[in-house]
């Protein structure tokens, strides 16, 4: 059996069976596995999970009691080979179909006939299998065309035109590039860059963040060069995050709802390991990982605290000379680095969302110093999560003021999507 579709498999079943997010599922089973063509494994589970409703659709119409009749197991199967044979051209077709059927003898062996119809089934009607008729349902086949769950499409169009949509649906199921953060602490950009090139791989600078550069090249991550802290896989929206934030030697900082650590550890990297940062989180073991973050890349003046952010903590009111508060919210900003967001249910948690936001903030701003500086931001692009929260937040606070405010688009800016609004408490004269 092809080492490489199994790790993709036990990806997959990781993210279906253990809601598992799917980049942790993704380097935790390449760990494990030790597949030879990690490159392979990353496009085959990033490739089923953005096309998903895509290829169910597809598989809906080839299983003869359709695909609610399947297990997790051959219906995961079915997804890896119909995207092989669909989307992947260096797969031969006989290949897509030998090694799926291999998958079913080992995980579901008596589904291997089924298995084996179906993607020969499609193989033969590929070119007569046509997406729902746009005209009848809109909605539906958009939904079914970019796979997304109906809800978010219908929530966008709210907002934005159909033709900017789509391009933003279609920018959702772009792979995006490999960013990284160079680590001030350790190296210049300068000695990185030809550092990096001269182990093969391809660099260029970033767009919008002096410390981004974009990687091309496989295994990265496992060079010494990130083993050494000399810098720190990024989007450039997050980095940007703390470049907003505007960081200064020797400042307070406090970082409210701050795992896994990547806008902490830059926040300290600007500050050169002075002064001091908060960063807190409500799970004690995630902040674990702020800690081993902070040590790999020689960060010292980070201090990690568990605590719920939508409590005052009475010990730094008007301490803090700058506050970030990076909200939980939808994620649909960053559905191209985990596309099983597209797939979450409209469900009461999300709609409370904002007020969770608006809890945060509110208590967070009680930290911030006279003069001092208040950053939200959010990995999602709805409004009813960014500035409905801030607008609701600025007219409940009203010495607050609003100084700069930053959205971010795939489709436009060729980031994950983001929202950033730097505010400003006044002073006593102001």
């Amino acid at each position: 059996m092809d080492i490489n579709r199994k790790t993709a498999y036990n990806t997959l079943m990781d993210v279906e069976s253990k809601k598992a997010y799917s980049n942790l599922a993704l380097n935790h089973q390449i760990k494990v596995g030790k597949p030879n063509s990690p490159a392979f494994v990353r496009e085959l589970v990033y490739g089923v999970l953005e096309r998903k409703l895509t290829l169910d659709y597809y598989l809906d119409q080839l299983v003869v009691d359709g695909i609610d009749s399947l297990r997790k197991q051959e219906l995961t199967i079915l997804r890896m080979g119909l995207y092989q044979l669909g989307y992947m051209d260096s797969v031969p077709e006989y290949a897509g179909v030998s090694e799926s059927v291999a998958l079913a003898k080992k995980y579901c062996k008596s589904k291997a006939g089924l298995v084996n119809g179906v993607l020969r089934e499609y193989l033969n009607r590929r070119i007569r299998m046509r997406l729902p008729d746009r005209n009848e349902d809109e909605i539906r086949y958009l939904s079914i065309k970019y796979s997304y769950a109906p809800w978010i499409i219908e929530k966008w169009l709210k907002y934005y035109k159909m033709e900017f949509v789509e391009q933003l649906l279609e920018a959702g199921n772009q792979r995006p590039p490999m960013t990284i953060r160079l680590n001030w602490l350790k190296i210049i950009k300068k000695d990185l860059i030809e550092q990096l090139e001269d182990r093969g791989f391809e660099v260029e600078e970033g767009k919008l963040c002096q410390n981004a550069l974009i990687v091309k090249g496989g295994r990265l991550l496992e060079t010494e060069h990130y083993k050494m802290g000399l810098f720190t896989p990024q989007d450039e929206s997050s980095m940007l995050v703390a470049e907003k934030l505007n960081p200064q030697h020797g400042e307070l900082i406090m970082d409210v709802c701050a795992a896994p650590g990547g806008k902490t550890t830059a926040i300290a990297e600007r500050m050169n390991n002075t002064g001091k940062i908060i960063a807190g989180d409500i799970y004690r073991r995630r902040l674990d990982q702020v800690d081993r973050e902070a040590k790999r890349l020689g960060i010292l003046n980070i201090q990690t605290q568990a605590w719920d952010a939508t409590r005052v903590d009475s010990a730094y009111i008007e301490k803090a000379d700058r506050v970030l508060v990076d909200a939980p919210c939808s994620g649909l900003g960053v559905v191209r680095r985990k596309p099983e967001i597209k797939y979450k249910e409209e469900t009461s948690e999300i709609e409370l969302l904002p007020k969770k936001q608006l809890a945060i903030l509110s208590a967070s701003s009680e930290y911030v110093k006279p003069n001092g500086t208040l950053v939200y931001s959010t990995c999602t692009i709805n409004p009813e999560e960014n500035e409905k929260v801030v607008n609701a937040f600025l007219k409940k606070y009203p010495w607050f003021r609003k100084e700069e405010r930053t959205l971010l688009l795939p489709n436009v800016n060729g980031t994950d999507g983001f929202f950033i609004c730097v505010m400003k408490r006044l002073g006593l004269y102001d």
